[in-house]
């Protein structure tokens, strides 16, 4: 067996942290899918319920209903989007409405911005890096 030592550790010693690290990544990937389809069963029950509990409120005209074991409360939810960025970003900026939208960093396009421009550096702006393993399946297993 080839051994290469560097820093007092073998390609042997390696090779099997690899393939405890795949088999590891492999089970919790299994438990991942199984609570996957699980959560997914249960949230379909959850909605039929919720449908039905729905209707009943509407007959009774209700918004909230008491009973022995907890309260229905319905309610109104609204979710925004816009298919034309540059046609909602105009009336944001018109109105100063910028509370609107989200304070975050799209990252890779904020990454190429500063690559792109390497003497532009936002003040306030945090930067943290670290080191990360990829392990990726050789093609004989």
């Amino acid at each position: 067996m080839d051994l290469e030592v560097q820093d007092g550790v073998t390609s042997t010693n390696l090779d099997s942290l690899t393939k405890i690290y795949i088999k590891i990544r492999d089970a919790k990937e299994k438990l991942t899918s199984e609570y996957k389809a699980k959560y997914a069963e249960l949230g379909e029950q959850m909605g039929v319920l919720e449908t039905e509990m729905l209707d009943v409120c509407k007959e009774m005209n209700a918004k909230s209903v008491n009973t022995k074991h907890g309260t229905i409360i319905c309610s109104v939810k609204s979710r925004y989007w816009t298919n034309d960025w540059d046609s909602l970003y105009q009336v944001i900026k018109e109105h100063d409405a910028f509370a609107v939208l989200t304070r975050s960093i799209h990252q890779s396009n904020m990454k190429e911005f500063l690559a792109e421009n390497p003497d532009i550096l936002p003040m306030g702006l945090n930067v943290e890096s670290e080191y990360t393993v990829v392990v990726r399946r050789s093609k004989e297993n």
